[in-house]
Order: structure tokens, then sequence, then C-alpha cells
């Protein structure tokens, strides 16, 4: 019963939020003013305006008057930004792995948003604007991306980044391999699958994946040139959901995102892709990159790297914080991403943050450093025609900060999304205590609406009911299962 009121508890929050952040869009132009405004694209402009207008950015500069019936924000003393870009997270999506086959490129992450998953909320909060939820990597083909705009409190529809191109999640190393452990002897009927064990294991899936779908192409290539010369009684081949992404990246309609952490691992994507004629868009965690920066850049490749992890678990040992800047270096268009998960970790994005941390590990400048959350994902993503920088033209997607962003004591006081104010800090603030109380209040009405006798204590350890079937029990060191 505990477990079903707290789930409540937290769905009534993140409703309750949804008229204090999400608030109207205008028709009326917004002229946000008195600001250092940080354009990453062409430097930064002090005591500057930005004028938005039908959710675009129309003006940026100095001494830009206020149209008639224009709302004004006064951002005095404040710092703008571009809204940033995480290029790879897992929020909005409860279940991201497909463990059950090797392949799972049918499977699409935008089929499973979920709009009410509080993460967007509190990455709204660190500034973020837009990420792209990848599948997990538990395969090494795994599903289909989406690209999503934080608009909270949209459905998931209304979350999708209009026209952003699809991507490909693929997985190299330790988790598409481990994802098929072989069952206890004593637990029949878990799956187990190919590959098993090794890394050339999971480098023949994929290459046997990109095999078959190069020959799906050349049956529906000849099937359309028999249609074209007017063939008669013809017969279409049949589709297959699970090559048809495969095909679209072939043909260069498709993005290809590979999980990934060794050299030696990506060196052979790297002709992998070159075998099979496509790019790579991005290397994601690429750990090792600065061992194969060169390669890398030759190839085309983006990297998406973290900025001081490593070392917790075998694989990324010999990861490094100067790893961006090395690749950076060596001509590597680089971002950082969170990897973050749905509901968990608590807090704010911290993006802005690991940005920072690049000032210490390199010699980027400001803008450098910011360029590696805002318009360099950007374009991996290939949407920086639309958003990264703050040009006209672009959508007014922007973060307000009350210090310099790369300061450590700077906290987010405004996001704008396509113009609308999707987080303010000082109106979060002042519902905080009315939220508390008809969450308090909701928790209280579920807990009399109870049928006695629901609340049961929890069994002992080791004497609940038997997991089911096809499934491992989670054990203690001494064998006991846990529930």
């Amino acid at each position: 019963m505990t477990t079903r009121i707290s789930s409540i508890a937290l769905a009534a929050f993140a409703v309750a939020l949804l008229p204090a952040v999400a608030l109207a869009a205008s028709v009326n132009p917004l002229l946000i003013k008195n600001a250092t405004i940080l354009t990453v694209s062409h430097g930064v402009i002090r005591n500057g305006s930005i004028l938005v207008r039908d959710g675009k950015i129309a003006e940026v500069g100095q001494n830009i008057a206020a149209p008639a019936g224009a709302t004004v924000i006064d951002a005095s003393g404040q710092f703008i930004m571009p809204g940033i870009i995480d290029a790879h997270s897992h929020i909005a999506c409860d279940i991201f792995h497909e463990t059950t086959l090797p392949v799972t490129s049918m499977t699409a992450i935008e089929d499973a948003i979920n709009p009410a998953d509080i993460a967007i909320y509190r990455e709204l909060a660190g500034g973020v604007t837009a990420v792209n939820i990848a599948h997990g990597s538990g395969n090494p083909v795994g599903g289909m991306d989406a690209t999503i705009k934080l608009r909270w409190g949209k459905t998931a529809k209304e979350l999708l980044f209009e026209g952003a191109k699809p991507g490909l999640k693929m997985a190299l190393g330790e988790n598409p391999k481990s994802a098929a452990d072989p069952p206890p002897p004593d637990v029949p009927g878990r799956y187990s699958r190919y590959p098993l064990q090794t890394r050339m294991g999971v480098e023949a899936v994929i290459r046997q994946a990109f095999t078959e779908a190069r020959e799906y192409m050349k049956e529906w290539d000849e099937y359309q040139r028999k249609a074209a010369g007017g063939g008669r009684n013809l017969l279409p081949p049949r589709k297959d959901l699970k090559l048809e992404p495969l095909a679209e990246v072939l043909r260069g309609e498709r993005l290809v995102h590979v999980h990934c952490y060794r050299a030696d691992e990506i060196l052979m994507i790297l002709r992998l892709a070159d075998d099979f004629n496509f790019k790579i868009a991005t290397l994601i965690h690429v750990a090792e990159g600065y061992k194969v920066a060169k390669e890398i850049a030759a190839h085309g490749a983006g990297a998406t790297a973290f900025a001081d992890r490593w070392a917790y678990k075998f694989e990324a040992w010999d990861g490094m914080p100067y790893n961006a800047a090395i690749m950076t270096a060596k001509g590597v268009l680089v971002s950082l991403n969170s990897d973050r998960v749905p509901s968990e970790g608590g807090g704010w994005s911290w993006l802005a943050r690991d940005a920072a941390k690049m000032l210490k590990y390199s010699n980027l400048s400001d803008e450098d450093a910011l360029r590696l959350i805002t318009l360099n994902p950007a374009k991996q993503l290939q949407i920086d025609r639309r958003v990264g920088s703050i040009d006209p033209g672009k959508d007014a997607d922007l973060t307000i900060f009350d210090k310099h962003p790369l300061s450590n004591y700077a906290k987010v006081t405004k996001v704008l999304i396509d113009g609308e104010v999707y987080f303010d800090r000082e109106q979060d603030l002042k519902n905080r205590g009315a939220l508390a109380k008809e969450v308090q209040e909701l928790m209280e009405k579920e807990k009399r609406a109870a049928p006695r006798g629901m609340v049961a204590a929890p069994p002992a350890p080791g004497t609940g009911p038997a997991p089911p079937t096809g499934r491992r029990p989670r054990q203690n060191e001494t064998g006991e299962v846990l529930q």
C-alpha cells in the first residue's frame, strides 16, 4: 500500500506542477532585455536583448525596442545561453532495454514516451531544453530513438522534436554480451541468446544484420525497377520491420549512435561502417576515444562523452577527464551527455557543471565549453538549423542563469522553449508549499479509501512466494532469495 500511495503522490505532484510552469503561449512578442547574452555562435553581447516572435528568435543585439503589446522580461545582471541539449539520455521512457533478442531495431522509443516522467521537469530545472532518448545498451542493435523538447505538460506526441532526423542505437562491449547471461540450472525458461560471451559475437551480430538489410534493399530495388518498367502481376517483397530501420541507415536516412568504450571496438565499428558505406553520427561514452581520435575524425563520427566519469566498470578503466578535450583538439565533434535514466538521480541536470569541468581539464575557452552542451550536440543530431545557438531565425529555446552558467554557484532562473516559459524558479518556489499540502491531502484521502485489511506486513526475508518461472531470483551472498 505504501508503494501505491507514493506512486499516486508523485503523479499528483507532477500534474500539480503543470499550471505553475507550463505557461500559456503568448501571441504577443516577447522581449528579454538587459542580459549578458552568450550566443555560442558569435561571441558575447553585453547588456543585450532578444526579441521573440511566434516562438522564433527575431532579433539579437543591443538597444532593441519593445514592440507594442510585447511581454518584457528584465534579465538585468543575468546570463542567457542557448537551451542545453543532451545528446544521450534515457528519461521519459520507463523501460528501455529489450534483451530477449540481439537485434531489436523494430522497437521504437517514440511508442513508449512517458510525458509524466518527473525527470523532464528536473532536467528543465537544470536548463535542458532538448534530449535524444535512446534505447538501452543491452543489444548489439537496439531500437529507434526519439529526439524531444522538454515541453513539460504536453502529450507524448507534442514532446517530439518536429523534423528531427531519426536515429538508431547500437551497442558494443560488456553490456550487449552480458545481457545474455545463461540461466542458472534451477531456473528453467530464462532466455539465453547469442552473443553470450565475446565481443567478436557482438560484431558478428551487427555485421549479419546489415548484410540482411542490404539484401532486403536489393529485393525492393529489383521490385521497383520491374514495376517502373511496366511489369505486371508483381508481388512486392514482404515488409520486414526489423530490417526497415537498418535499410534507412544504409540509405543515409537514419543516424547511428553507438555505445562503446574501448579503442579496439571503436576501430571495429568504424571499419564496419566503412564496409557498409554509412557514417556513425555519434560514439556514445567513447571512454578511450582519445587513443583513436584521429581515426574517429577521419571517419567523420561525432563523440558524446562523460566529463569525468571513468573506472566504474572494467571496460571504462582507461577513461579520463581529458578525453573530450583531446578528441576536440584532434578534430572530432564532441559533446557531453548525461546518460540519465527515468525519474532517478534526483536534482537537476549536471551538464552545465560538466561543461565547466572542461576548463580545468583543457585549454578550451568558455564558448568552446558551452558548445559541448549546445551547438555541438545539435550538430550531432542534425537539428542545428533550429537550435544550439542564439541566432535570428532559430527556435527561442533559451536558458537564463543568475550567474555565468559555468560558475558552480549559478542557478537557472527561467527556461524557454519555443518562446514559452516552461520553468520559472521564482514561481516554483512560491508554489512549493501549496503543492506539498495538496500531495499530503491526496495521500491521506488514499489511506482513508483503502479497504480494511488491505495493508499487510511484508513477509520475512526468504519466506515470500517464489519468483515467477523464467526470471532469475535476486539472492544475497548466502544464497537467500530476496523479495
